[in-house]
């Protein structure tokens, strides 16, 4: 589905460096189709991103429907506007969610 999609891109995008840089690991909680629990860990070496919980703990959780994800990572929505509109929740760093929204 588009959300499994959308995490296959990210994986794809993931560069040492930017592990190395970012040094963060981000959870979603998605509601709707595709939902569940999914994460991007760029604080473990080489990085990595998928189903289920992160294998470090996340500094950051955001919790979505699985549309407004998908969104959000096509650029239809940015992460801070969907924030800002009261439709997802962010516990975290802003700092690390804008470092996110710059590999994208």
């Amino acid at each position: 589905g588009p959300v499994a999609e959308t995490f296959r891109v990210i994986q794809g995008a993931m560069t040492e460096e930017y592990v190395r840089s970012t040094q963060g690991v981000f959870q979603f909680e998605l509601s709707g189709d595709g939902g569940g629990t999914w994460y991007i860990d760029l604080k473990t070496k080489g990085g990595s991103a998928g189903f289920g919980k992160p294998p470090v703990a996340a500094d950051v959780v955001m919790s979505m429907s699985s549309a407004d994800f998908v969104k959000m990572f096509t650029d239809k929505l940015k992460p801070f506007m969907a924030f800002m509109s009261g439709n997802s929740t962010i516990i975290g760093y802003m700092m690390l969610k804008l470092s996110l929204e710059r590999m994208l």
